[in-house]
């Protein structure tokens, strides 16, 4: 709108130029029939520039099809030089009518002065439209790149989310409580080597916890680690029923995974599933790749998922959902679901990409 709207500077210049040009060459005055189409025949492309506009957006002048759409895009120019020179001698012929109704303009004269006027137009024409194409592609280019400032940010608020409330489940009171009392118990049994694991594992747990940074996406051999490390003092703690399993190749281990993505979904499982039933213990953690999707799945018997109830605070849930729909937009999801034999079962599907070593940042 705003581009076919500045049309309006060009065609008011034309009538000033075709004033100016009258009095300099001494020509008779300009007729307001001849102001009226020096005027109008730039706000025809006004009209058009929409037009031109859908083209480019839907053929942009992009790679690997360079060279190809920048084919297609001059024969396009063309086209739009004929419709442009077509309604200019439309535009013509009614201000005849309008304001000379004695000149009889036959159709065979009105042809030859529309094919005139294709060619008049032609090498313009082309400069013009190009030039729309090049402000169409320059503006898509600064949205583009505004919308990506908006994701960035955005990601990292979230990830700050994330990585808060991964810190804040760490030190919430309750599990810092059955931790220490954990430690405690096993001081009091003279088995320290136990004591000193566990807060091996606290210490390693806040440490990489602390050290992620800004990192929206880790390799999924890292967020294990930090898993193995939280379910290592969870299984001190259920020692006696918690039975954590891991199925995952080692050639999957450097596939991208959004940060703490996976922490949540076990500490999920734990806290709200297996803590709160006294014959629970099952943690299966699996990954599989099929062809470009990543699917891992985060199982337990727990008391199961409710589809019908709200969330609970601390599921981190929509949390994890909004930071998939920025990361990866519809390609990726995160579905909960209840377990056949009894608990829940969380499946996290993601576009496989792997991750080297000075992305991991």
């Amino acid at each position: 709108m705003i581009v076919s709207a500045a049309w309006i500077v060009p065609a008011v210049f034309a009538v000033i130029n075709r004033i100016a040009q009258a009095r300099l060459q001494r020509w008779e005055p300009a007729t307001l029939r001849e102001l009226l189409f020096e005027f109008g025949d730039w706000l025809l492309y006004a009209l058009l520039t929409p037009f031109v506009f859908v083209i480019s957006k839907k053929w942009p002048l992009t790679r690997p099809h360079l060279v190809r759409r920048a084919i297609l895009h001059f024969f396009f120019s063309l086209l739009f030089c004929v419709a442009w020179a077509t309604c200019g001698q439309v535009l013509r012929l009614i201000l005849i009518r309008i304001f000379a109704p004695e000149i009889n303009l036959s159709w065979f004269r009105f042809g030859i002065e529309w094919l005139g006027w294709i060619f008049t137009t032609l090498p313009f024409g082309v400069a013009v439209y190009l030039c729309v194409v090049g402000i169409e592609h320059a503006t898509r280019y600064f949205i583009d790149a505004r919308e990506r400032e908006v994701q960035v940010a955005r990601l990292s608020e979230q990830l700050s989310s994330a990585r808060f409330a991964a810190l804040q489940a760490q030190l919430n009171p309750h599990f810092l409580f059955n931790t220490l009392n954990t430690i405690t118990v096993l001081v009091r049994d003279n088995d320290r080597q136990g004591a000193v694991s566990i807060i091996e594992h606290l210490s390693e747990l806040l440490r990489r916890t602390l050290s992620r940074h800004q990192a929206d996406e880790v390799t999924l051999g890292e967020e294990l680690d930090l898993v193995q490390q939280y379910v290592a003092i969870e299984q001190a703690r259920f020692s006696d029923r918690l039975r954590p399993e891991f199925r995952i190749q080692e050639s999957l281990m450097s596939a991208a995974v959004p940060s703490f993505a996976l922490q949540h979904l076990v500490e999920n499982a734990i806290r709200h599933g297996i803590a709160k039933h006294t014959d629970a213990g099952l943690l299966l953690i699996t990954a599989t790749r099929s062809d470009d999707v990543l699917e891992i799945s985060v199982i337990d018997d727990g008391v199961g998922f409710n589809p019908v109830a709200a969330v609970p605070p601390g599921h981190g849930i929509d949390n994890t959902r909004e930071r998939l729909r920025a990361l990866y937009g519809e390609r990726a999801s995160l579905e909960i679901t209840r377990r056949r034999e009894g608990g829940t079962i969380a499946t996290l599907r993601l576009p496989y990409r792997e991750l080297r070593p000075d992305e991991d940042s």
